[in-house]
């Protein structure tokens, strides 16, 4: 499956049309993901269309394209660079009233040292505008044909929030897999980079959070180690 996240995700047929049909269990989620769908329909960015929407269930348009994880490690790279102009423009859109607001920043800090993590140097960068966010931009929801953005999906964890928080989730979470990624998605975006790296910790404590409560054991282990060797300012 191309689109979307295994396992909830399939195609169909309806009226003739090959169709993704999206299913989730969060309400709160899937209500989100319609929501900024619907605001989006009559943007110049590449989502898919909504064609039904049920309890749980989202019928959309099948878009075209590979996602960007399996691409080739440049390709990957330059995917990403392009991608950054689309996600500068998602955060200059009026977003969507009733979007959720953003994650809490301190608590998250609270918790990771709570359970604890490996030293990091947490600190809460200064509050920026608070923008219409995807929540999720990663290489595993871009598809794209030829170095072309073709579509951005997944947008259940669509919310209010920091556009540098935003790009920083991204490019740090890119960089474990291609150091590059960072100068790729900063430079395409615009932004200073010392400014977009100031949220990096809190977005390794998030993931390593998320290790510690619902992922699987080796990847925590894993990225312990990473943080272990985090290095000094």
């Amino acid at each position: 499956m191309r689109q979307g996240a295994v396992g909830h995700v399939r195609l169909m047929e309806h009226r003739g049309r090959t169709l993704v049909e999206k299913r989730m269990t969060d309400a709160s989620r899937h209500d989100t993901e319609v929501l900024a769908l619907r605001a989006l329909a009559e943007t110049d960015l590449p989502v898919p269309e909504l064609v039904e929407v049920r309890p749980g269930s989202i019928l959309m348009t099948l878009m075209a394209g590979e996602r960007l994880d399996s691409e080739s490690a440049d390709a990957r790279l330059d995917g990403l660079r392009a991608s950054a102009v689309l996600l500068r423009r998602l955060h200059e859109l009026p977003p969507p009233v009733g979007l959720p607001g953003a994650p809490d920043d301190a608590d998250i800090i609270r918790r990771y040292r709570d359970a604890g993590g490996p030293p990091l140097p947490l600190a809460l960068p200064p509050a920026g505008d608070q923008v219409f966010c995807h929540g999720d931009w990663t290489d595993g929801n871009l598809l794209a044909v030829d170095g072309t953005i073709t579509a951005v999906l997944d947008w259940e964890a669509a919310h209010l929030g920091d556009p540098l928080r935003e790009l920083a989730r991204a490019a740090w979470g890119a960089s474990r897999k291609d150091p590059r990624s960072v100068d790729a998605l900063v430079n395409g975006y615009g932004a200073d980079p010392s400014l977009v790296r100031a949220w990096f910790p809190i977005h390794a404590a998030e993931l390593w959070l998320w290790f510690a409560e619902a992922g699987p054991p080796a990847y925590l282990e894993q990225l312990t180690t990473e943080l272990r060797d985090w290095p000094e300012a």
